[in-house]
């Protein structure tokens, strides 16, 4: 089965062969097209003015209706939450247990948690793609606009979810986690195809 996702990677998941625990059940490989001859023009503005102010008009309203769901971190959940504790008596017991449940689990599932995890792990793509955006543009990376804050708190909520679906899979066993972790450097070290 192979996904494409973006024209410069092609995602092969299910591997055939032994699965047994050297041999993980999947596999992802890249394909990288050659770019270095090619030039992209330089974008300069990313919207027209009148967009741009639409944005800016919006700041007030973000701040009052979105910024309100932004948890504190100490209220959040942590992908430690729902992991066995490493330093805990037991540790390799409950990750064993993990393990037998996840090889019940389908291969279709196992797909959709290594493509979710992926783009998760693409984060620093997006939020950088956000923060050049003009109207909601972030160029210090500290700005305190409702507009930059919401990027932030956004892009930490998600770095939650990948961190847990990476522990997650690396613990079941079930994915080459190294064929995945090249994946994400080549969708990041890509970046963002307008």
């Amino acid at each position: 089965m192979a996904l494409n996702f973006n024209p410069l990677l092609s995602f092969t998941f299910l591997q055939k062969g032994n699965h047994n625990h050297g041999h993980p059940k999947f596999s992802m490989s890249r394909k990288v097209e050659n770019t270095k001859n090619t030039h992209k023009q330089q974008v300069l503005h990313s919207m027209p003015p009148h967009k741009i102010e639409i944005f800016k008009s919006l700041e007030s309203w973000v701040e009052e209706n979105v910024l309100i769901h932004l948890k504190l971190v100490e209220k959040c959940w942590q992908p430690q939450d729902f992991l066995p504790h490493p330093a805990c008596d037991g540790f390799h017991f409950r990750v064993e247990e993990m393990q037998k449940r996840a090889k019940e689990i389908p291969d279709d599932y196992f797909v959709v948690l290594v493509g979710d995890m992926i783009t998760e792990e693409a984060l620093p793509t997006s939020q950088t793609m956000m923060n050049i955006t003009d109207g909601v543009r972030d160029e210090t990376a500290a700005s305190s606009s409702s507009w930059a804050t919401w990027t932030r708190g956004w892009t930490a909520e998600e770095n939650r979810r990948g961190d847990l679906l990476n522990k997650y899979l690396y613990l079941s066993g079930r994915v080459d986690m190294k064929e995945i972790e090249k994946t994400i450097q080549y969708l990041i070290g890509a970046g963002m195809v307008r």
